[in-house]
């Protein structure tokens, strides 16, 4: 699980979000409220689709973000991330601690890797 987790608000245009995801490595900026709870995900794809509709990199976030993003609380197993991530075809998880709030990521890379360790432990 990534800890530093990329954030944007509604009003953030495309252009920023696009830097910040070239910036940290990321492939998806988390969208957040005054309180840091997540209200949106803008991804890679989003922004493909952006490019593709011919939008401006001036346009604010909201226009492209997949709203009420799905999340896991930070306790969850491992296995209910991936099956969560599974079942919704999302490869974005946004952690939230029990006040909602935004605390990390699990990526599908995440998992691939975590996969990848296991399988050589077993070796």
């Amino acid at each position: 699980m990534a800890k530093e987790v990329v954030t944007g608000r509604k009003e953030t245009p495309l252009k920023e979000l696009a830097k910040a995801m070239y910036d940290n490595r990321v492939g998806s900026v988390v969208i957040v409220d005054e309180a840091g709870k997540p209200v949106g995900i803008v991804t890679e794809r989003d922004m493909v689709y952006a490019c593709a509709r011919g939008l401006s990199g001036d346009t604010p976030a909201f226009m492209v973000m997949t709203e009420n993003p799905i999340t896991v609380s930070g306790d969850s197993l491992v296995v209910d991330a991936m099956e969560k991530m599974r079942s919704l075809n999302v490869r974005h998880l946004p952690v939230v601690d029990k006040e909602g709030k935004v605390v990390g990521m699990i990526s599908f890379r995440d998992l691939i890797d975590l996969a990848s360790i296991l399988l050589r432990l077993r070796e």
